[in-house]
């Protein structure tokens, strides 16, 4: 008998900005936040909704209008997954979505990439009240499980539909389709059913070479969404999480013996862009903190946090009180959170450093000044200590955004927000641009570094012990694009596991 394993790397093609002419996995990206006076409104709305998401409880959280990743990854027939534009009002401040196909033949959809929730879902045909344009005129796409050769219906019967429930659930059994029904804490769901169908996905069997594979990823059919969901301003055809989950796509091709269960992404707070990547990171060495246990997303210890060099006069029981333990490390939110007793002495030491600041509030929620110099030669540093000495620095130029004439603090107060959340810890793409930041499921810990995503990062074949670089790259002349445009090589280090016999 022999058995042997492949090592390989799954690559995606990304794009900044709006391209015309066509290289094949190229497409075009638009905004989805537009217009500083709405950016600043849309971006704490949408934080707000997706913490109510976060802590209602749900056992299968989908993310709903929960805003695009910072990284467009992923399969099903991917040739690129698009990163949407800078958000106007900050360089960290970023809202993406990815381009993704599925079935076979393979058609497109425009789903939201969120770390932060577990299930594939898309709006299908049928879906009640569904709109047929999303924000800015996208032409949104309705998955039809029969013109799919490769679609299959999940019954009551099926293992993931009794695990997902956990456990048979009344009314379900037999070949009964496996309904989801999503509630979150702000009163929007999501309904539908689950599917299977194709994944396909290129792997990179050396330094930007491919082949193609495929693998099947159980998802959601949405039938109906509530307001929220389906308002077009915001409408996309569907979310991809990338939890913690069992049902998550990451899980799913784990299980499999696909794809190893650790991923990154480096966002480019600088020229747009970065990376996204699953498999071993060996380049750069990250130092990694353990996750809390029992939480159900990318939940982390903090012990100290410094600013200016100065550690701020805070009791240990800050860090450990609350149901939700620990900082939520989601590159589904924009901005970063934090309880009045740690977000009261952060900003009032900031500003101590300018005393003389005129200090204005924009649109009732940020807190704004004019400053003409640098911002980072006028305000402190911030680093946030956690466990195993992990430390995540934040220049000024990364909490501080700019807003028409004024520089606004990008750090918010969980105390101000609604219902349960008021201790919430939550660091978006505020803090974790700039930074390679690597999940590792299979150990449960989670790192970052400092690092120029703009560069290249070094994924090891485990079993040649080979490492392939993948990193952001120039557009080629093919195609036609403005100067803010960037294209981004995002790859998926692949263990494909074969066995046969002699």
């Amino acid at each position: 008998m022999v058995k042997f394993e492949l090592g390989y790397v799954l690559l995606f093609i990304l794009i900044i900005g709006t391209a015309n002419g066509g290289i094949e996995g190229v497409i075009k990206v638009n905004y989805k936040f537009s217009g500083s006076e709405r950016t600043l409104a849309a971006l704490r709305a949408h934080d707000e909704k997706r913490h109510l998401r976060l802590l209602a409880g749900v056992d299968l959280p989908i993310g709903g209008t929960g805003r695009p990743d910072s990284v467009g990854l992923v399969c099903l027939y991917i040739r690129y997954a698009p990163k949407v534009d800078l958000v106007p009002i900050a360089s960290g401040a970023r809202l993406y979505y990815a381009k993704i196909g599925i079935g076979t033949p393979s058609n497109d959809y425009y789903v939201q990439v969120d770390t932060g929730s577990d299930i594939m879902w898309v709006n299908c045909v049928g879906c009640d009240q569904c709109p047929r344009r999303g924000y800015h005129g996208l032409e949104l796409a309705f998955y039809n499980r029969k013109d799919s050769l490769s679609g299959k219906l999940i019954s009551c019967g099926h293992q993931f539909c009794k695990d997902v429930n956990g456990g048979s659930v009344s009314g379900c059994y037999g070949n009964n389709s496996c309904y989801f029904n999503e509630n979150y804490g702000d009163g929007s769901y999501s309904m539908g059913y689950f599917v299977e169908d194709v994944v396909q996905y290129d792997l990179v069997s050396g330094d930007l070479q491919t082949n193609s594979t495929n693998g099947t990823v159980i998802f959601g059919c949405g039938g109906t969404q509530s307001l929220d969901l389906r308002s077009s301003d915001d409408a996309l055809d569907g979310v991809l999480g990338f939890g913690k989950s069992n049902s998550s796509m990451l899980s799913q091709l784990a299980s499999s013996g696909k794809v190893k269960k650790m991923f990154a992404h480096c966002l480019d707070g600088v020229n747009g862009g970065g990376i996204f990547a699953i498999g071993n990171v060996v380049k750069p060495k990250v130092t990694m903190t353990p996750l809390v246990p029992n939480q159900q997303h990318y939940n982390v210890n903090m012990t100290a946090v410094e600013v200016g060099f100065q550690f701020l006069n805070l009791s240990a029981e800050v860090f450990t009180n609350g149901v939700n333990k620990g900082v939520i490390i989601d590159s589904g939110t924009t901005l970063a959170y934090l309880p009045e007793v740690i977000y009261g002495p952060l900003v009032k030491k900031i500003l101590s450093w300018q005393p003389d600041l005129r200090l204005r509030t924009v649109n009732d929620e940020y807190t704004c000044f004019g400053y003409s110099g640098s911002v980072d030669d006028g305000f402190p540093q911030v680093n946030f200590h956690f466990e195993n000495s992990l430390s995540l620095r934040v220049r000024p130029h990364e909490y501080l955004f700019p807003f028409e004439d004024l520089f606004c603090i990008g750090w918010q107060n969980s105390g101000s927000l609604s219902r349960d959340k008021w201790n919430l810890t939550v660091f978006g793409d505020l803090v974790l641009s700039n930074k390679l930041v690597l999940y590792d499921l299979e150990k449960q810990a989670i790192g970052w570094t400092e690092y120029n995503c703009s560069s290249s990062i070094g994924l090891k074949d485990e079993i040649t012990g080979s490492v392939h670089l993948v990193g952001a790259h120039s557009l080629s002349g093919a195609s036609s694009v403005t100067a803010q445009m960037a294209l981004l090589l995002v790859a998926l280090l692949h263990y494909s596991l074969f066995n046969g016999q002699s």
